[in-house]
């Protein structure tokens, strides 16, 4: 009965801790013109990657940007340029860790990058759709860096994964009317 007990205590001890780590996964608020979506960021697993775009959020780096790429049953992406469709200057390029075990499921937040797997910068994407073909294992490449996922406004993600989009130059799937990303802050709720 002894070896029972403790054994319980330990189990609920782990729980416990576990449910201690999710509540202080740092989580950003991204105000956008159509709405807010906070998205909620997984340290543990891609620590390099979520420090790297905190750095860009207290920075206040996207601040004016604008989801410049939605594709409706693929991703929305943003983080790179302005209205004007000026591209930003970006810190340097990280390191994939695209092998953390994290998976492009609909919600889930992971880097955008060139073809070279360690070079994402700034730009992020939020999946609209299960993406597993964008996961390592499924990739002769890195894959995509999964980091976070939408803990809040998946309604905001979905209107804006409906907007009309077009062709500009140098750009395809281009939103018609832009979406604006007013203000990026870590948040605590």
């Amino acid at each position: 009965m002894r070896v029972f007990t403790k054994l319980g205590a330990v189990l609920c001890g782990v729980a416990l801790s576990a449910s201690v780590l999710a509540a202080d996964a740092p989580q950003v608020s991204i105000k956008t013109t159509m709405g807010e979506i906070v998205i909620e960021l997984d340290q543990e697993k891609a620590p390099k990657t979520v420090d790297n775009f905190l750095k860009y959020v207290k920075s206040g780096f996207y601040k004016g940007t604008i989801f410049h790429r939605v594709i409706d049953g693929f991703m929305i992406q943003a983080g790179g340029y302005d209205e004007k469709l000026k591209s930003k200057p970006t810190r340097k390029a990280i390191k994939s860790e695209s092998a953390n075990g994290l998976s492009n499921l609909a919600y889930t937040v992971a880097m955008a990058r060139h073809d070279d797997p360690h070079s994402a910068t700034s730009q992020f994407f939020i999946n609209v759709a299960d993406n597993a073909g964008l996961d390592r294992e499924n990739r002769v490449d890195e894959g995509y860096t999964v980091f976070g996922k939408v803990v809040e406004g998946k309604e905001v993600v979905d209107k804006i994964k409906a907007v009309v989009v077009d062709d500009k130059a140098g750009f395809e799937n281009i939103p018609v009317t832009p979406i604006v990303i007013k203000s990026a802050t870590v948040v605590k709720r």
